[in-house]
């Protein structure tokens, strides 16, 4: 039998993204050579909404493969952060190129709503907001990822602000 990465602890078992011990792995790393390469990196978080009323057995696991194909280059990351949050990881990136990267997810999860209202007469709803920073000595990644926390509290309790995407 060969063994294959792709199946490995570094993945969630339900959804098959990356899980959060390999993301926080990496994200530090990239963290540390974005300082030293004087690049921007970008954070998001995704919170879908599938309540477990919806008998749909490998909802959640389809709802992510969809925004897993938007992130086209594969440098960027996807990994779930809990049972309710996903966390994106957009590297070598500026806010431009982080919209983008906003716009393909959201028009991908526009597309799986598509399909799956037909056949369900439902949607699935979501928070998508993030960050995006130059790492520097005096700029510290749990800052970052607050930052991200608190935006995201913020599209939960539906309290109103201009943009999802905020600079740090």
């Amino acid at each position: 039998m060969i063994y294959s990465f792709s199946n490995s602890g570094f993945r969630d078992p339900e959804t098959g993204v990356y899980n959060q011990t390999y993301f926080m792995e990496v994200f530090n790393r990239e963290w540390h050579r974005h300082i030293r390469d004087h690049q921007s990196l970008a954070l998001l978080y995704l919170c879908p909404h599938i309540h477990g009323t919806i008998s749909q057995p490998q909802l959640l696991e389809l709802f992510m493969k969809q925004v897993q194909d938007a992130l086209l280059r594969t440098s960027d990351l996807l990994a779930r952060l809990d049972n309710q949050s996903f966390a994106l990881g957009i590297f070598e990136t500026d806010a431009s190129g982080t919209k983008i990267v906003i716009d393909r997810v959201e028009n991908r999860i526009a597309d799986f709503n598509r399909i799956y209202q037909k056949e369900t007469h439902a949607e699935i709803s979501y928070e998508l907001t993030g960050c995006i920073c130059y790492p520097s000595s005096n700029v510290y990644l749990e800052t970052l990822f607050e930052t991200v926390e608190q935006q995201s509290l913020r599209m939960r309790n539906n309290q109103a602000f201009n943009d999802r995407l905020v600079s740090l």
